[in-house]
């Protein structure tokens, strides 16, 4: 749940040659003082000297855009993407905001780990104070209510919380759980959730790394979380399905998502997802699950506006709809 606006600076990384390296330092310097044309102008000079200088292409594409050049910054951009097979830096993603590339391309891992390796520190202040974070509340009522509806307690041998960050819906649903294990790609943000001591097993790695790895093993899970992970996701069919996989016969599934008007899935200007509730639907029962639960909720808040979420929960058996 990164700073991952469309004007977000990128990580340094040198061209190599400590010349370009200082160019795009002062260009930096320019841009913090405001004169975006002037930074513009010494960006070009650094890339035309180092044209694999994937770092200030990007920055390059992210000024060109501020000043209102839309086919310049597609250009930068795309150079940066050329430089940067990774995508590190995320251009893929600033091209699909601006209409080029693909519609939603898929976050990099080397891009996601950046992202949140540098969130770490302020991750949960920034949630608490700025962002009214109400995520793992809402799935804790969600699967309680689902559970109601079957008869059974909100109690759980063993529950995965994917993507689990700094641990914020480990704390609520640690009591609920006699074996609470969380994975996340973000090493900064494991080590967050370990000094809170929440958790019986941490894991750094992706999830579809580690959940391949847990159908290794027949691992089963009475209960798997993600709470505001699937925005960092363009395509869920295969995460829901390898999900379903590592579910224990009673065993459920709760997330939170960004969602739009529309169908499929769209990339918003903050770079992440939302996904339509037909689109939802449809992979849910792709992955051999029943949906017992489709609420609309304001997961968080950004610059005093709700933002438009669903909460779901699913499972492998069928109970009275409360949709």
């Amino acid at each position: 749940m990164g700073d991952t606006g469309p004007n977000s600076c990128p990580l340094f990384v040198s061209s190599g040659d400590l010349v370009s390296d200082r160019r795009y330092k002062a260009a930096v310097e320019l841009a913090g003082r405001g004169d975006f044309a002037a930074a513009a102008d010494v960006l070009a000079q650094t890339v035309e000297a180092a044209p694999s200088f994937a770092t200030a292409w990007f920055a390059l594409g992210a000024i060109r855009d501020r000043l209102g050049d839309r086919d310049g910054a597609v250009a930068a951009f795309s150079a940066a993407s050329r430089a940067d097979p990774d995508d590190y830096h995320g251009a893929r993603l600033q091209l699909a905001r601006l209409g080029a590339g693909e519609t939603a391309p898929a976050m990099s891992e080397p891009y996601l780990r950046r992202l949140f390796d540098q969130y770490a520190g302020r991750y949960d202040a920034a949630l608490a104070e700025h962002l009214d974070y109400r995520g793992p509340a809402l799935l804790r009522d969600a699967v309680q209510s689902a559970l109601h509806h079957m008869g059974r307690p909100l109690s759980f041998s063993l529950l995965l919380d994917l993507g689990c960050g700094t641990g914020l819906a480990g704390a609520v649903f640690r009591p609920f759980a006699a074996r609470l294990v969380g994975v996340d790609l973000s090493a900064a943000m494991i080590a967050r959730a370990e000094s809170k001591g929440d958790y019986d097993r941490l894991v750094v790695g992706s999830l579809a790394a580690f959940l391949a790895e847990e159908i290794a093993i027949s691992a089963r899970y009475d209960l798997v979380v993600a709470a505001d992970v699937f925005v960092y996701v363009s395509d869920l069919a295969p995460v829901l399905a390898t999900i379903a996989r590592v579910m224990a016969p009673n065993g459920i599934v709760a997330f939170t998502v960004e969602t739009h008007s529309g169908d499929g899935v769209a990339l918003l200007p903050t770079l992440r997802f939302a996904q339509g509730e037909r689109y939802l639907r449809n992979v849910i029962a792709a992955a051999g699950l029943n949906l017992f639960t489709l609420e609309s909720a304001a997961i968080r808040t950004e610059k005093g506006t709700p933002v438009n979420g669903l909460v779901l929960v699913a499972g492998a058996n069928r109970i009275a709809s409360t949709q």
